[in-house]
């Protein structure tokens, strides 16, 4: 591989880097495990793998390379996510599930699929910060009282 090509991946780093810690700036702001250091190295790791394979001679190869992306982020997203038996309840769902989203776009990056990279991770960070929007958890509020209504009366 000459220069060319490894700056051009190092810049594929830089975008990585940049998506995965605006995801993670979120998650930072509000006191959360998984913040800016972790979205900001799944994207780069994701970038990177997604580079490299890119670079293979062996579609084939590259092909199992993002692969193996989703089933490593699905593991790590399997020891994020546990369940409080006492409380009934379940934690870590988002977290998991962005790491995930953050993976792809990762992906999307190495295979220079900058658009669609930019765009996955807009859409990811509205919906992380939707979570704070007043009108949203207004709506939230209501849609679960119309739920609980209807269960009552059955």
């Amino acid at each position: 591989m000459d220069i060319g090509n490894e700056l051009i991946i190092v810049a594929k780093l830089l975008i990585a880097f940049l998506l995965g810690g605006f995801i993670g700036c979120d998650r930072e702001r509000h006191g959360r495990d998984a913040g800016i250091r972790t979205y900001a190295a799944v994207c780069i790791g994701a970038a990177l793998f997604t580079s490299i394979a890119a670079h293979l001679s062996d579609t084939a190869a590259a092909s199992r390379i993002v692969a193996n992306i989703v089933v490593g982020i699905g593991f790590l997203g399997a020891g994020i996510i546990y369940r409080n038996n006492a409380s009934n309840t379940s934690h870590g769902l988002t977290t998991a599930a962005t790491i995930w989203c953050t993976a792809a776009i990762g992906v999307a990056v190495g295979l220079s699929m900058f658009i669609i990279a930019v765009v996955g991770a807009s859409a990811l960070y509205f919906l992380l910060v939707l979570h704070h929007q007043k009108w949203y958890l207004k709506w939230k509020h209501k849609m679960v009282s119309h739920q609980v209504e209807e269960n009552d009366a059955d």
